[in-house]
């Protein structure tokens, strides 16, 4: 008898009358949320407009989404189109199944387009937005709790994950509660990256590749221990590999990127100070520069035509006095 473990729900969705309300949907939902808040509050910080974040997430999140579901149906395209497999399954986003690798790089094409709309430095918006779509990443994994998924290989820890399902070839026990695991290390991996952007100033990226960096470092070790049934590449699990190929190219970009482009944005957003109200005080601040110059100027011709006219003076009094003599 299991003293102590994770309990799995008994259930993954309620209804409110005839409306479902699904676990693993909140758990998104929430993470989306998250990652725009605090991605807007870094974004101001950097100089930006408030809510350029949330406008270009409305292109982000549903290209995320649409890449995340077609890298999970392309990998595992078995469980859709395999004979006594019923294709329509594949629409089902709320029944579990979203490649972050898909997700990011689709993700990242929606972000594009609303960068570009808006006059903003894409670079720099990821930057911005990196340790949100971690902490997004950390919510996002507990909807794989309510569905029963995502765990390791059995174990007696007294964290052990207890599944009851026997749906989708599962099979009731007490397992690595791999979905845990990789939640913790998203909260790290977003805390990392604040820290290090604060450290050490990171621009144009920077920030972004770190995110992803890391997020493979944990992903690596995280996938060798799950028994779901996923495709292998000489033994080894195909995420597993596309973990490491990003982390490369992550890092990669890391070092090229530093030495090319040192430092951060100036500007990271085309007329970010165009806000009616921040104009009126550009508008007041620059007409008061120009009468602190014209006043400077004029003082320093007067002290100026002092010492001319002293002497002028003087040169007049020794004529006088010559005349006089």
């Amino acid at each position: 008898m299991e003293l102590a473990y994770i309990p799995s729900p008994s259930r993954g969705v309620l209804y409110l009358g005839p409306i479902p309300l699904r676990g693993y949907a909140f758990c998104i939902i929430i993470g989306v949320f998250v990652a725009v808040w605090l991605g807007n509050k870094r974004w101001v910080a950097r100089g930006g407009r408030p809510g350029s974040v949330a406008d270009i997430a409305v292109w982000a999140v549903p290209f995320g989404l649409v890449g995340g579901r077609l890298y999970h149906v392309i990998t595992d395209y078995e469980l859709y189109f395999s004979p006594g497999r019923n294709w329509v399954d594949a629409f089902k986003v709320w029944e579990g199944g979203l490649g972050i690798w898909g997700a990011i790089a689709l993700g990242a094409v929606g972000a594009w387009i609303g960068a570009r709309r808006m006059g903003v430095a894409l670079p720099a918006y990821a930057d911005a937005v990196a340790p949100g779509i971690a902490f997004a990443q950390a919510i996002g994994r507990w909807g794989n709790w309510f569905n029963q998924e995502l765990y390791g290989h059995e174990t007696h820890l007294p964290w052990a994950l207890h599944i009851t399902s026997s749906e989708g070839g599962r099979v009731p026990g007490y397992y690595h509660p791999t979905f845990l695991y990789e939640s913790l290390w998203c909260v790290g991996v977003g805390f990392l990256v604040i820290w290090a952007d604060r450290r050490f100033k990171l621009g144009h990226g920077r920030a972004f590749a770190l995110y992803v960096a890391a997020y493979c470092t944990g992903r690596a070790w995280i996938e060798y221990m799950r028994v779901d049934d996923a495709h292998h590449i000489l033994g080894v699990r195909l995420n597993v590999w596309t973990a490491i190929v990003v982390f490369l190219l992550a890092v990669t970009y890391l070092v090229l990127s530093a030495r090319r482009r040192p430092g951060r944005e100036a500007v990271v957003e085309q007329g970010a100070s165009d806000d009616p109200d921040a104009g009126d005080g550009e508008a007041e601040s620059t007409d008061q520069a120009k009468v602190d110059v014209t006043k400077a100027e004029k003082a320093e011709k007067a002290e100026k035509a002092e010492p001319e006219a002293e002497a002028e003076a003087g040169v007049k009094d020794t004529a006088d006095s010559g005349k006089k003599g």
